[in-house]
């Protein structure tokens, strides 16, 4: 027992240490080009344009948190910027709303979804700002910097994460000459001089770096969180062995990120063993009725009264530790005998102070897009170790 502790705990550094060679390089390789995109994203909201995100699969969840975050910003005080996710809606769709004016984000695996390609195509071609993640449209791409599923994804939330950030330093910064109307977009230099743009987008290119950085220190203090994370996992293993199912749930970009991770049990990649699991943050229809018929504190609540058994396991994301309706889900959860994790931001919030969860991981950060950020790490490698232990 104890060699394979060893051994997990050895692949575990070693997970890290792997994307340590990966996601910070890149962003230094590619921050001038990141901040050249948020500026042309920026100049398309200035005139009314629209940003539309869509993908397959896990990707899809993606496009969920795109959207989130555009519409409405963590940041206090930052526009609420009009954007869509069209994950279900299908090509046709898609290209039925998008204008030329909008901005189209097509997400996918490490391997571009050819569906996800032409579809970019044929919206660029009605003047849409195309940006592929990963892909070859000549608008903006970027090929994939890992075959791992996980790392890759990780990169792509970085960096949608990172535009959504930029796009709102650029508005703020750098505003648009609105005599231009509709065609402003076309006329960059109609703004403020070129030195000013210049001088702005150097900025922005050195703040993507450093925050690159900042996910890489906070990644390596989850390995001082190993023993936490491996003892979530041998106790999600034992209630999955006994016939459990995974209920995650969150809000906002936390509600996109419980998506992911009962997609990444349910729907494994590498052919691994599928895990019961689903997310109760997907469930629009049946947490709208809920808020609106007795309030939004009980949209989880409710939904592990329906659905909880006392193998099943709640497994909640709150990036404050303090979101009331996620407090909610977790006591109703362990009255009924589930067991509870909480990956969490901050402190810890109001979740570890009272000691709501039998399992409990912090992402030890104050910055609510780099908490989310390597709490997909901390999940992913949750995954691993989950997928090992059902395998023993």
């Amino acid at each position: 027992m104890g060699v394979a502790f060893t051994a997990d705990r050895q692949v575990f550094a070693e997970q890290l240490h792997r994307r340590d060679e990966i996601v910070t390089p890149f962003f230094e390789r590619e921050a001038a080009s990141i901040a050249r995109l948020s500026a042309r994203m920026a100049q398309r909201f200035q005139v009314g344009g629209r940003l539309l995100a869509f993908g397959n699969a896990q990707a899809a969840s993606d496009a969920q948190h795109i959207a989130v975050e555009f519409v409405h910003p963590v940041l206090a005080g930052k526009r609420a910027l009009p954007a869509l996710d069209l994950s279900i809606a299908g090509a046709d769709v898609i290209l039925a709303l998008a204008r030329s004016e909008d901005i189209v984000i097509g997400l996918s695996g490490p391997d571009p979804d050819p569906v996800v390609t032409r579809t970019l195509d044929r919206a660029r071609a009605s003047g849409a700002l195309c940006v592929a993640l990963p892909g070859a449209t000549p608008d903006f791409a970027v090929s994939a910097v890992s075959t791992d599923p996980f790392i890759h994804q990780e990169v792509i939330e970085m960096l949608y994460h990172m535009l959504w950030e930029s796009v709102h330093v650029v508005l703020e910064h750098q505003p648009l000459d609105q005599d231009a109307g509709a065609a402003a977009f076309l006329y960059p230099f109609l703004g403020p001089t070129a030195a000013d743009e210049a001088a702005l987008l150097r900025q922005v290119a050195s703040s993507v770096v450093a925050k690159a950085r900042v996910d890489e220190r906070l990644r390596h203090e989850l390995e001082n969180h190993y023993d936490a994370i491996a003892a979530a996992a041998d106790a999600i293993a034992l209630r999955i062995k006994n016939g459990g199912t995974v209920l995650a749930f969150g809000n906002g970009g936390s509600a996109t990120d419980a998506n992911d991770f009962a997609l990444d049990l349910a729907a494994p990649p590498h052919g691994c063993r599928p895990i019961a699991a689903v997310s109760c943050a997907s469930e629009a229809a049946t947490m709208t009725a809920i808020a609106n018929d007795i309030g939004y504190d009980a949209v989880f609540s409710r939904q592990i009264i329906a659905h909880g058994r006392a193998a099943d396991i709640a497994f909640a994301i709150s990036t404050s530790g303090g979101s009331a309706n996620v407090i909610a889900g977790l006591i109703e959860a362990r009255q009924r005998g589930l067991l509870t994790i909480a990956l969490l931001g901050y402190d810890g919030g109001e979740i570890l102070r009272r000691g709501l969860a039998d399992h409990v991981m912090v992402v030890n950060s104050d910055q609510i897009p780099r908490i989310q950020e390597v709490q997909a790490t901390a999940y992913h490698l949750l995954a691993r170790l989950l997928v090992a232990r059902l395998q023993q």
